[in-house]
Formats: C-alpha cells, structure tokens, sequence
C-alpha cells in the first residue's frame, strides 16, 4: 500500500429521512406553483398535435396489419397449411 496518500474523510451526519419529507399541504402547493408555469397549448395547437398523432397512430396500424398478413402468407406458404379439414 502506498502510505503517502490520504483518503479524505468527511464528517457529514447522515441525514434522516423525516427532514427530506415535506406535508401534502406543501407538496399541493408546490404541485400548483409548478403547473402555473407550464405553457398550455391553444385550442388550434391542440386539435394539430391530436390530428398529427391521430395520423401517425392510423400509419403504423397499416403498416403493421401488411406485415402481419404478409408475414401470415408466408408461414401458411412454408408449412403448408391446408385449405381443407377431414372431420
């Protein structure tokens, strides 16, 4: 061991868990102080922003139904699904 370097120590007490909790009064307070800064879009930002996801949403379930049926063909042609069943 090299015994020409030090580790530093600190003295700091351990904090309890009970100074860092603060009451629902003020959580709520904080809560409100928080929500009064945020900037809510406009009625028009609104319906753009829900027509925008509305179209991506619409995108990927198309693009997911032609994979699922194209992925569906493609096991039925690999293992040979039957048309027909022998009761």
């Amino acid at each position: 061991m090299d015994q020409g370097k030090k580790e530093a120590v600190t003295d700091t007490p351990a904090r309890s868990a009970k100074s860092d909790r603060t009451s629902p009064v003020t959580f709520y307070r904080q809560v409100v102080a928080e929500l009064r800064k945020v900037v809510w879009p406009s009625q028009q930002q609104l319906v753009t922003y829900f027509l925008v996801v509305m179209v991506f949403v619409l995108f990927m379930i198309a693009i997911v139904s032609v994979l699922d049926l194209a992925f569906g063909k493609a096991v039925f042609q690999v293992f040979g699904g039957s048309k027909t069943t022998n009761k």
